[in-house]
């Protein structure tokens, strides 16, 4: 039988004109179905939620269609919505906290964190109703996740200016206190009693902030992706959707074939870029100079990756050719492989949408960057044109005079 895969996706409102964040989340989904369409922590955002498929090609339907009402709900008040990590020039104070309890805490206990949280992301959701198996799952599946961070890679601008990262939405979301790679647990008690722990503790207020990489849901039964940046193109969304659930697909098979099963190695590496023998990395050895998250958040896909059989780095198209080689298997199984392998092989020949964002950057300015990121977001190929400015009238010397 087919695993089922649903996805979440988060989106930036901006006003049209301006490019800046627009704090109008309650108008945008004012007649959207709330189980499809909700708000998130700061009113210049909000998401979707797809339903549940087990064919990637109903799964991008799904998604182009939730985007398309999404933009004319977006379109009737002057404004936008845009898949991607960030948008250029958001700031702090275009928006504001959504009202409610839950997010009222938040803005308190963690100030500035949440204050700019100005960043969307992915959320792959596939099915696993084992919750001791999606536990281990977890661990087996959490060092190829930076490949699919690079793919989604679409951040590369904050407050007006150039990161230098592919991903700067990754570096803003590691200011969560539970962010990052989950470590490894035997089984479904051993994560539960670490998450009531940090509750407990103060650090987090419920389980809904446990920001992990990946997590077992605490609604569902399903594993949750979460590395992965907003993307502008449905279609990219779809590639790591496919590849997650392969990815899935291939730890339950090798974890069913193992005795006993359990964790195949530490992986120090993924936040802390160690070697399995715990000894760092010498910087220019070949082994990796930061984590393997930081390495695709920086890199995106236009440098190195680190390669999880290696441990050292490697060129990302490598990386994600060998990704697809692990999972080949899984994504033929499901019939995902032409599907799956068409669009990696797309997205390492046109590049990350960092990487396009920058080149119109270099090209235009930031609002144009804004244009592209909108345009993708739609489906469409190029940003639609702008009406020119009105001209200004000049006034005689007379008329100013007076």
């Amino acid at each position: 039988m087919t695993v089922r895969i649903g996805v979440e996706e988060e989106f930036h409102i901006v006003e049209v004109e301006t490019g800046r964040l627009a704090p109008r989340a309650d108008a945008v989904l004012k007649g959207l179905p709330g189980h499809a369409f909700t708000t998130e922590l700061q009113q210049a955002a909000v998401e979707t939620n797809s339903g549940v498929h087990e064919t990637l090609a109903d799964l991008y339907d799904d998604v182009t269609s939730a985007r398309r009402r999404l933009d004319a709900a977006a379109s009737a008040h002057g404004l936008a919505v845009v898949a991607a990590g960030t948008v250029p020039l958001a700031r702090a104070d275009d928006t504001r906290p959504t009202p409610g309890r839950r997010y009222r805490r938040m803005v308190d206990d963690y100030r500035m964190v949440a204050d700019e949280q100005l960043i969307c992301g992915t959320h792959v959701h596939v099915d696993v109703p084992d919750r001791d198996l999606a536990v281990r799952v977890m661990c087996e599946v959490s060092p190829w996740l930076h490949a699919l961070l690079a793919l989604s890679a679409s951040s590369p601008f904050w407050a007006n200016a150039d990161t230098g990262y592919a991903s700067w939405r990754t570096m803003v979301w590691q200011r969560w206190p539970t962010a990052g790679p989950p470590g490894c647990f035997a089984d479904a008690a051993e994560y539960d009693a670490v998450v009531q722990g940090l509750v407990r503790s103060g650090v987090i207020s419920d389980v809904g902030m446990i920001y992990y990489d990946i997590r077992p849901s605490a609604h569902q039964q399903t594993l949750e992706l979460r590395i992965c940046d907003a993307c502008p193109r449905a279609e990219t969304v779809v590639l790591i959707a496919g590849l997650f659930r392969a990815l899935v697909t291939d730890a339950r098979a090798r974890l069913a074939a193992a005795r006993p099963p359990g964790c195949p190695g530490r992986h120090e590496w993924l936040r802390a870029g160690r070697q399995v023998t715990g000894r760092p990395t010498v910087p220019g050895s070949g082994g990796g100079s930061g984590a393997a998250a930081w390495r695709a958040a920086r890199s995106g896909l236009e440098g190195a990756l680190i390669d999880p059989g290696t441990r050292r780095e490697a060129p990302a198209a490598q990386v994600v050719r060998g990704l697809l080689g692990r999972v080949r298997p899984a994504l033929e199984a499901a019939g995902d492989w032409p599907t799956v392998r068409g669009l990696a092989e797309r997205a390492l020949a046109d590049g990350s949408a960092a990487h396009r964002i920058r080149r119109t950057a270099h090209h235009d300015d930031l609002l144009a960057c804004t244009d592209l990121a909108i345009a993708e977001t739609r489906g469409e190929e190029r940003p639609r044109p702008r009406r020119p400015a009105p001209a200004r009238r000049v006034a005689s010397p007379g008329q100013a005079a007076a």
